[in-house]
């Protein structure tokens, strides 16, 4: 039980990882047609936020494809639940708002749900 158990939380976390990994070149590739879609308000000059958010999620999420341990997916949950706290102060914004709210919800979440299927099996 506790071995089908351990395959299952590789699983869900590299999906998880694929995921993010995903989003992270899709913001390296194509930043301001995905600001254009999600928060047409975010300003033009800054997205290079969204190139540099794109290669730290590739990174994190390319590591955690590589070596989906507990530790690792700990210490990514760790650097989404930074991320997310760090848009707090944007979310009334007019220009940043709806970015920092979608930003930081999705690493919000992320960061739940991967420290979920981090722990580590009982007996």
């Amino acid at each position: 039980m506790r071995r089908n158990t351990m395959r299952r939380q590789r699983a869900v976390t590299r999906v998880m990882a694929g995921a993010g990994a995903a989003s992270g070149i899709a913001l390296l590739a194509r930043p301001q047609r995905i600001v254009d879609a999600v928060a047409p308000a975010f300003p033009r000059e800054r997205v290079w936020l969204v190139r540099a958010l794109g290669a730290r999620l590739l990174t994190q999420h390319g590591a955690v494809l590589v070596a989906p341990g507990p530790r690792l997916v700990r210490v990514g949950s760790a650097v989404d639940l930074l991320h997310a706290a760090s848009m707090v102060p944007f979310l009334a914004s007019p220009r940043y708002g709806r970015a920092a709210r979608i930003s930081g919800g999705l690493a919000a979440a992320y960061a739940a749900v991967a420290l979920g299927v981090a722990a580590r099996p009982r007996s």
